[in-house]
C-alpha cells in the first residue's frame, strides 16, 4: 500500500471495524446536480446532511490509501493529480496556505497532494458511485476535423466536470456550510480543476478512450490510461509505485519552468480565463482548451488509426509536451482559483452567522 508523506506525520480519517456503508445513506449532499437552466448560475446551494458528512470524512482517508494502490483506478492518473497539486502549493499567497492547511486540517507541505486523488477513490464506492460523471465532459464532437465542447451539449443531466467545479466552488463558499462539507468541496475542487486539464475527459469518443485498445511499451491498455497515466509516467523516468515523490519532483522542477523557464512569458495568459463570478465559463474555456489537443494530438488522424498502435514512440513523443502544458497550467490556475475562494470566503465569514459542529 502506498503510504503518502502526510501520512507519516499528519492525521487523517480512518474508520472503526464498522462495515464503512453501514447506515451511511447515499450521500447526495456531496453534489447535487445543477437542472440545464441552472448550469449559468455561479452558486448552488445544496442541503446537507452533518452526520452523513462525518461518517463519509472518517472513511475517506481509509479508501483514499486503498484506492492509491489499485492499479489503473485514478482519473488523469495519481502522478498527474498530485503533481497539479504541489505545483498549485508553489503558487498560492501565503494567506491561501494558511487557510487550506486549515480547512484540510494537515498543516505540512502536502496538504494539496495529500487530497488530490480522494475524488477518485469515493467514486468507487457503492454511495459515491454517483459522483462519476462529475469527472469529465463528453464533447460530442468529430476529431480531427472539428474540436469543440458545448455545456448544453455535452453536460449530462447528472452533471459534468464543468458544473460541478462551480457547485463546489460555491460550497466551500459558504460559511454556513460546516468545517466537514467545506472540507469536502475543496477537495472536490483541487481534483477536478486537474481532470479538465486532461484532454480525453473533455471528450466522447469511445468513452473518452476507455474503448479504444492500443499498445504501450509492448502491454495492452485503453487510451485513456495512456493518456491518464503511461505518458507522464515515462515522462519523468518514474513509476507508480512512488507517485508522491516522483509528482513532488516533478512540481519542482515545473514551477522552476513557470518562474524563470520556458512557461514564464505564458503564465499571464493562462490566467486571463479565470472569471470568479462565472465558474462555468471558466470551467468551459478550461475544457475547450483540453478537447483542442484531442483532434491535434490524441487522435491526429483519426481514432480509427490508433486502434492496436505502439503509442509509446513517436506518439510520446508529440503527446509528451501536451502533458507537461496542461499540468503546468493546471497548477497555476489552480492556485490562482484557490486564492480566490481563500480571500471571499474570509469575505464572506465576516457577516455570516455561525455554525456550531460537532467535532
Amino acid at each position: 500500500m502506498i503510504r503518502p508523506p502526510w501520512l507519516r506525520r499528519h492525521r487523517v480519517w480512518m474508520v472503526t471495524d464498522e462495515h464503512p456503508g453501514a447506515g451511511v445513506p447515499r450521500p447526495t449532499h456531496l453534489c447535487r446536480a445543477p437542472t440545464p437552466a441552472a448550469r449559468s448560475a455561479p452558486v448552488i446551494r445544496v442541503d446537507v446532511n452533518l452526520e452523513e458528512s462525518q461518517a463519509i470524512m472518517r472513511l475517506s482517508g481509509t479508501v483514499a490509501l486503498l484506492g492509491a494502490s489499485l492499479h489503473g483506478v485514478a482519473a488523469w492518473g495519481s502522478l498527474g493529480h498530485i503533481a497539479t497539486a504541489y505545483l498549485a502549493s508553489h503558487f498560492v499567497a501565503n494567506t491561501t496556505e494558511v487557510f487550506f492547511q486549515d480547512l484540510l486540517r494537515n498543516d505540512s507541505e502536502h496538504y494539496l497532494a495529500g487530497v488530490a486523488t480522494w475524488a477518485d477513490t469515493i467514486r468507487y464506492t457503492r454511495w459515491g458511485h454517483f459522483t462519476g460523471p462529475f469527472h469529465f465532459i463528453d464533447a460530442k464532437d468529430s476529431p480531427p476535423d472539428y474540436c469543440g465542447v458545448d455545456l448544453e451539449r455535452d453536460c449530462k443531466d447528472q452533471g459534468c466536470v464543468v458544473t460541478a467545479l462551480a457547485n463546489y466552488t460555491a460550497r466551500s463558499l459558504d460559511p454556513k456550510l460546516s468545517g466537514w462539507e467545506r472540507n469536502q468541496a475543496a477537495r472536490f475542487v483541487v481534483h477536478f480543476i486537474g481532470d479538465m486539464h486532461q484532454p480525453l475527459h473533455n471528450e466522447d469518443v469511445a468513452r473518452g478512450g476507455n474503448g479504444i485498445h492500443v499498445k504501450w511499451q509492448g502491454s495492452d491498455y485503453n487510451l485513456h490510461h495512456v493518456w491518464d497515466s503511461s505518458i507522464a509516467e515515462k515522462l519523468i523516468g518514474g513509476s507508480r509505485r512512488r507517485p508522491y515523490d516522483n509528482a513532488k519532483k516533478w512540481a519542482d522542477e515545473l514551477a522552476d519552468e513557470v518562474k524563470t523557464g520556458k512557461f514564464a512569458a505564458q503564465k499571464a495568459e493562462w490566467l486571463k480565463s479565470l472569471d470568479f463570478n462565472n465558474v462555468n465559463a471558466t470551467g468551459l474555456e478550461w475544457a475547450r482548451e483540453g478537447n483542442a489537443f484531442v483532434c491535434t494530438h490524441v487522435f491526429p488522424e483519426g481514432p480509427r488509426a490508433i486502434v492496436g498502435q505502439e503509442l509509446s514512440g513517436e506518439y510520446f513523443q508529440k503527446a509528451a509536451p501536451v502533458i507537461e502544458l496542461q499540468v503546468a497550467r493546471a497548477g497555476v490556475r489552480m492556485a490562482a482559483w484557490l486564492d480566490l475562494i481563500a480571500a471571499a470566503y474570509q469575505d464572506l465569514a465576516k457577516t455570516a452567522e455561525p455554525v456550531m459542529e460537532d467535532l
